[in-house]
This record gives C-alpha cells, structure tokens and sequence, in this order.
C-alpha cells in the first residue's frame, strides 16, 4: 500500500520537514506514524509483510474473513484521539461496536458467567455461581477501579526510561500489592474456583501467567468495566485501514513488502535504516514497532545496547506462544455468543505447563471467536466465521510443531463439538493454523513468543527496554515488548508516550 504520487510543490515543503521512519505496521507503528505526522514530521511506514496490520493482519479465503490477532477494543478512546489528531472523526470510517456480554466464560463443569459492564447483572450472576463471594466480588472491583486510576490513568503513559521514575512511584506499586500475583490478589477476595479463575485470568490476553504477572494488572476488570469491549464492524482489519488512511491523508506513506534488517547508527544517533535489499534510508528519527527482542538482537550490534546484552535477552522471561485454529462452518451457531472462553479441567497445572515446563498438555483452555455473531459480513450468507485460541509454550519448549500442529487441531475440533458446535465435523468448509513457528517466522517474534517479554515486575516499567531506547540516540520503541506492554491499550499508549520522548518536528527542521 503507498500513498499516492504528491504534487512537486508539496514534495519540496515536505523534503524540509524531519523525516521519521516507522520500522512495522502494527498497531503501535501505525498509532506511532499518525501522532508523529500530527507533529510535523515527513513519516515512512515500512511492513515486510504484503499488506499493513503486523499481527493485526487479515486472512482471506472461501469467502471468509479472518482477524489474525487482536479482536477486542476495550479502550476505544485510545483510537478516537488519533483520528482527533488527524482532523478527522473516526465514526466516519469505522464503526465500532458494543458487545453485550463481553464475553462468556464456561467452567470444565458445565457452569457458564457472561460477564457484562453492568453492575446490577454481574453481582447477580456472581451470586448464581458463589452467593457468598457477592460481597468478595465487589472489593475486588474497588481494588481494580483503584489501580486502574493509578496504573492506567496516570502512569500508563509515563515514559519510566529513568530509574528515578520507578523510584518516585515504588510506595504506590507497595499500596497496590503489585509484589502480588493477580491470581493471589483475586484469591483474597473470593473463595469459588471458578470465581478466581473470572478475576484473574486476564493477564493471558497480553501475554501473562495469572500466578506470577504482577497484580498491577488487575486494572483490566475495571478496564473493561469503565469502557466496554467492542468489536470493529469488518473485523479489525477495518482499524488498520482506517489507520493507514490517516495516515496517508497527512501526505506521509506506507510501504508494504520491505523488509529492515538494520537500524543505522552514526556515532550514537539513529540515522536511518537498510533494508533486506540492501538500499538505505535516511531519517532523522526512527521507531521500531517490530518485536523488542528481534529489534535489539537483529537490528543494533550489542556494542550500542545497553545493558541488553544477547545474554541478558537469553535470560529474559518471554510470554506464552498461541496456536490458532482459524475455521468457517457452512451453517451458523446461534446461540453461541461473539466471545466464548472455555476453561479446560485444571488451570495452575496447566498454565505451569505453558509457561514453566513448556510441554503442550493433553488438556487445554480456549477462546472462541465468532465475529460473525455480529457482523455477519465475515462469512458467506449462512454461514459462521471462528478462530479457536489456546495458549501454548513458546519456542524455548521442544514441541515439534510440523507434527503435533494437526493432532492438537483435532483433539479442539472433538472438544468443540462435544461441547459448543454440535456437528461441527460435517460443518467446517474452511480451515487454517498458526503456530508458534508462525509467530516466529511471519512476525519475527523472538522465540515465538506472541506477546513478547512477560509482564512480570521485574519486566515492567523501567525494567522493560525503554520507548526512548537510551543507548541510541533518536531511537524510539513502541508495541507489545516496551513500556506499557502487550494488548491494545499498552500497545497505543507506547505510541501516545512518543508525544513525551520525541522532540519537536520544529526542532530537529533543517
């Protein structure tokens, strides 16, 4: 995709302004390029892959359309301030809406919660499953509202690139128990398993183990509550063109199909890029979007790092990795809602094999996706549209993938059909899988990990590689493995932290 030719007269005023090259178009490098052009600056997006998005891309095939990645919006004003930015409302090119539930959550028994933004059905829902943890329910919202106030609102997108940062905030990371897991912080609260498992489970959808991430991350509950989850209606894809078209209508560009290999450095300022066919180009400031890891590790030589070291990245902690059955039945499934978890038989043990042992257990927990619940545009008429997720061990395990990619489809097919698809055998006209080696080989992400380094304290905040990466000069980082981390909202608040770390396009003007 590349904007189209500009009249001689806007390319000479826009060969004076200070040139950013953005390296990735997910959602961080597209939020990224829109809020640097609001700035003055001449951008260029640069996507090895053939089309924009990163792992926000768009399968098509049979008629059927397929989100790659990320399918819930919980912080929609995070995308409504970069179409405020580029003078545009972002009802005019994307719809986004409401689900009503969030989602649905079926325990191994049978039992189901559809959790929802309002107060007065929650509490009665938590009072169908554990009558007595009604009261247990409540104080964990008022602890999530609390940290979401102070993780999210006023630290959320604070740079933490120097260590006085952590410093100035450690007495509010003690109030809020953030040496805690989320799961030990939900255990306070509640006593019903299954009522710890709805508070805590969470920190999987950006990458987290729910037993050892930080309880900082319990701000997701009240995330969700104070915004809603909502859906973009043509998937997300949608977002991303929506994105590139702000993009491009600020005269700057994206260009698909290029490939960075190497961020240039002259003494110790960022100067440009080179790309995979060897030509180079110049800029006076550059963003990577691209993986954290894969950035410091393929893109910098370890001289210009820091103290991210090849052995300090060896030693790192990474987040989960995902297979992903991606599949369209020639007959619909009413009564499944847009997002459906199913919890497997055991929780702890498994998420241990996951991100501990790195084993790929006979036994899984899934998220359903039928987008076609409320956009039925994604399918052929009659038709549904699904993706089935399971956290799985990244590529530090041994799972030899070419062989058990199959067999593990097969065992989710038989259990979604025991137990949510009646028939789905005979229904399934479409199919496709990502596996870790995808996450690996398509996105570039070190060890296949889907979400980059986990959030874990010790990688959070200032412990986390910075957005202004100081080693470099005018190199800056956004996306899932800086500071705020994965999901949405971290992605496009590391963009929004740009506004903070970037100088003035004025200032750098030739």
């Amino acid at each position: 995709m590349t904007a189209p030719a500009r009249p001689s007269a806007f390319s000479a005023r826009a060969a004076a302004q200070p040139h950013a090259i953005v390296v990735g178009s997910g959602f961080g490098g597209l939020a990224a390029a829109v809020r640097l052009g609001a700035r003055g600056y001449r951008v260029t997006v640069l996507e090895r892959l053939d089309e924009p998005g990163g792992r926000a891309s768009v399968f098509r095939q049979d008629g059927f359309t397929f989100d790659a990645g990320p399918t819930i919006v919980t912080a929609p004003f995070l995308f409504e301030e970069l179409w405020t930015l580029a003078g545009r409302r972002m009802a005019d090119d994307v719809t986004l809406t409401a689900l009503d539930p969030f989602y649905r959550i079926r325990f191994n028994d049978g039992s189901t919660i559809d959790c929802s933004g309002d107060e007065t059905r929650m509490r009665a829902e938590i009072a169908r499953l554990s009558p007595n943890d009604v009261n247990g329910y409540e104080a964990f919202l008022k602890l999530s509202r609390e940290v979401y106030k102070t993780g999210f609102v006023e630290l959320g997108d604070v740079p933490f690139d120097r260590w006085t940062a952590m410093l100035g905030v450690a007495p509010d990371l003690v109030r809020l128990g953030a040496h805690r897991s989320v799961y030990g912080t939900a255990a306070k609260y509640v006593r019903d398993e299954r009522l710890r498992t709805l508070l805590s489970f969470h920190p999987l959808f950006i990458g987290g183990n729910p037993f050892s991430v930080t309880a900082l991350y319990v701000l997701i509950s009240w995330l969700e509550r104070a915004h809603g989850v909502h859906f973009a209606m043509g998937g997300t894809g949608a977002l991303v063109k929506g994105l590139v078209g702000l993009i491009e209508g600020q005269g700057n560009t994206v260009l698909c199909g290029r490939e960075v290999t190497e961020i240039l450095v002259e003494g110790r300022r960022a100067t440009g890029v080179r790309l995979a066919n060897g030509e180079t180009l110049r800029a006076d400031v550059v963003v990577s979007n691209a993986d954290s890891a894969w950035t410091l590790r393929k893109m910098l030589p370890e001289r210009l790092r820091g103290r991210w070291t090849d052995r300090k990245l060896d030693r790192a902690r990474y987040s989960m990795s995902l297979f992903v059955w991606y599949f369209g039945t020639n007959r619909r499934y009413e009564d499944v809602p847009h997002h459906t978890i199913l919890m497997g038989p055991r929780y702890r043990e498994l998420l241990a094999d996951i991100f501990r042992r790195k084993v790929l257990a006979e036994d899984f927990s899934l998220y359903l996706h039928r987008p076609t619940a409320t956009d039925p545009s994604l399918a052929p008429p009659g038709c549904d549209a699904f993706y089935a997720l399971s956290p799985v061990p990244n590529l530090e395990g041994e799972v030899d993938w070419d062989s058990a990619a199959e067999p593990y489809r097969q065992r989710i097919a038989r259990h979604l059909e025991e137990t949510l698809l009646p028939g789905l055998g005979d229904a399934v006209v479409t199919s496709r899988l990502m596996t870790p080696l995808d996450f690996r080989d398509r996105y570039l992400a070190y060890r296949g990990a889907a979400f980059g380094l986990e959030p874990i304290l010790t990688q959070s905040a200032w412990f986390r590689p910075h957005n202004r990466f100081g080693s470099v000069e005018r190199l800056y980082l956004v996306g899932a493995g800086t500071h705020p981390g994965a999901g949405l909202p971290g992605v496009l608040t590391s963009a929004k932290i740009l506004d903070e770390v970037v100088p003035d396009a004025a200032a750098l003007s030739h």
